[in-house]
């Protein structure tokens, strides 16, 4: 399953965005956030990431692309927000649901690293939401190890 990553064409961007603003709304909402504050973290998240309403030399989509499949996911990945421009983050990534358990998040991720140390990377981190239990033991499969932990519980 050769894959690659294709910068997200600029006439794909406005679509994405909205997509990733939606799930990132809803992801929000799963952990408890009203659909008013989800909805105002993600839009000024969004904001601060693409100023001028697409990609910037500090923030990259891409397509993840399978050579026979074509398009099976996509890939949000920048500096994270320290000042250390070695820190970068995943910020999003996606498979899409019908090709989902396949490997294609796994293989992924060395796409990812490999980008990221080529714009100078020395760290890689990302967020994944507790409910996402699929996604943590990807990560931790493949060298991610949890720097932070927050909990709660609904009374």
């Amino acid at each position: 399953m050769p894959l690659t990553l294709v910068p997200l064409p600029a006439d794909h961007f406005d679509r994405w965005l909205q997509r990733s603003t939606r799930e990132y709304i809803a992801d929000l909402v799963a952990t408890g956030h009203s659909e008013h504050q989800a909805a105002t973290a993600a839009h000024q998240t969004m904001r601060q990431a693409f100023p001028e309403g697409k990609p910037t030399g500090s923030n990259s989509v891409f397509h993840v692309l399978d050579e026979t499949l074509g398009v099976v996911g996509y890939l949000w990945i920048g500096r994270d927000t320290s000042e250390d421009p070695s820190s970068w983050w995943i910020w999003d990534v996606l498979i899409e649901e019908k090709f989902r358990g396949r490997g294609f998040g796994k293989a992924t991720m060395p796409l990812a690293e490999e980008h990221a140390r080529s714009q100078g990377a020395n760290t890689l981190g990302l967020n994944v939401f507790g409910f996402n239990k699929t996604a943590r033991g990807l990560y931790e499969s493949i060298g991610y190890e949890t720097t932070s932990l927050k909990m709660r519980k609904v009374l």
